[in-house]
């Protein structure tokens, strides 16, 4: 059964994740389309544990994975608009210590696009050791970059949120966590954390690991893919463990559903306005949108183009992302979020049921091309 509301126009949306849950396909998930401030699809479904003993409500929310790294990337983007960072600095002007073995010249824009050469910590490197902030922090001002060009993106898979996060801490005064619940979730309503409270446990859905991935099929000559998913080998059960609630993981352990990453990301799409609640403006927006690589991702090994923050669309990778000015990102296993400032439209899917790879899903793929078939028969 789905709960929730969606506008007439939009009822294929609504039986594309009823198709997902009764086929098995999914185990409990989120949709949300927001047009213009308004929400025209805010659905939900399934069950938060692979027994299903446990309905998703409205209010159930799950490890985000990557998805986590749009929030990150929008606190950093906030903070270039107020002046406090600038996405053409070196790194080393906020952080000199980074500075440390060849990366004088690494700017704020390059933590942001995946192009620093930091997309990993030098083994041997724990996923328990991510849970130290100053120790991770520590030893990745001090190793050197992975490659030389600063317009070739490897993507950062769990580096992300450490690097641009301890920016956020000196700048802001704030961990990362806080700023994002202080200046992101809290004005919003924003139901979204970097980790978990405690208290808000018993409402989550578990992750449910992913089949084996056939991705070390993909070529790796320059062994920064190797490096990258070892440094640290992630085990997706680990997102279930206090310890990983309890940590700040920028990159990989948000916790919402898609009607808060939907509120907070179509900041990108509404011109940085929310509700009256303004985080960007204008120019800080189109930061989003400048394209700062374009080729085979070094980690990833297949093409991508990053603008500050976020991936930008190419048909040859993400098919059903049209190639329009449109910004996105998702999560290990599937979820996605997508802003189309042309069309007002921000699209955001959440779910414990995780497929194979980092970039989509068939599951995101079927509802938002769901979204496109139900904005096409409307305009």
């Amino acid at each position: 059964m789905i709960d929730g509301d969606w506008d007439p126009g939009f009822g294929l949306v609504r039986d594309a994740l009823a198709d997902g849950i009764d086929s098995g396909a999914e185990i409990g998930a989120s949709v949300v389309v927001d047009i213009d401030g308004h929400r025209v699809v805010d659905i939900w479904g399934g069950h938060c544990d692979s027994a299903r003993t446990r309905p998703w409500v409205r209010d159930t929310i799950t490890n985000v994975w990557s998805t986590t790294k749009t929030v990150t990337n929008l606190a950093a983007l906030m903070l270039m608009d107020r002046g406090l960072l600038d996405p053409y600095a070196p790194v080393a002007k906020y952080w000199p210590e980074f500075e440390a073995n060849g990366k004088h010249d690494i700017e704020v824009r390059h933590l942001l696009s995946h192009t620093s050469g930091v997309s990993g910590w030098d083994a041997p490197f724990t996923t328990e050791n991510m849970y130290d902030w100053e120790s991770a922090t520590t030893q990745l001002a001090a190793q050197a970059p992975w490659w030389d060009s600063r317009t070739t993106s490897g993507y950062h898979a769990a580096t992300q949120g450490h690097l641009v996060g301890e920016l956020v801490r000196r700048t802001a005064g704030k961990t990362l966590t806080q700023f994002v619940a202080e200046d992101i979730a809290r004005p919003l309503g924003a139901d979204f954390q970097i980790g978990a409270h405690e208290q808000d446990w018993k409402r989550i859905a578990a992750v449910v690991p992913p089949p084996e991935s056939t991705s070390s099929k993909i070529p790796d000559p320059s062994k920064v893919r190797r490096r990258t998913f070892l440094g640290p080998l992630i085990n997706a059960e680990s997102a279930n463990t206090a310890p990983w609630r309890r940590a700040e993981l920028g990159a990989l352990n948000g916790h919402g559903n898609a009607r808060s990453t939907a509120t907070i990301l179509s900041a990108l799409s509404l011109g940085g306005t929310v509700d009256g609640v303004r985080l960007l403006g204008r120019d800080a927006v189109e930061l989003a949108f400048d394209e700062q690589s374009s080729g085979v991702d070094l980690a990833l090994g297949v093409p991508l183009r990053f603008g500050v923050g976020f991936a930008l669309p190419q048909m040859e990778t993400v098919p059903y992302i049209p190639d329009e000015k449109i910004c996105f990102w998702g999560g290990w296993g599937g979820s996605l979020v997508v802003m189309h400032p042309e069309s007002g439209m921000t699209f955001s899917y959440m779910m414990n049921r995780m497929g194979e790879g980092i970039i989509g899903s068939d599951r995101a793929e079927h509802y938002l091309q769901a979204t496109y078939g139900a904005l096409g028969a409307s305009s």
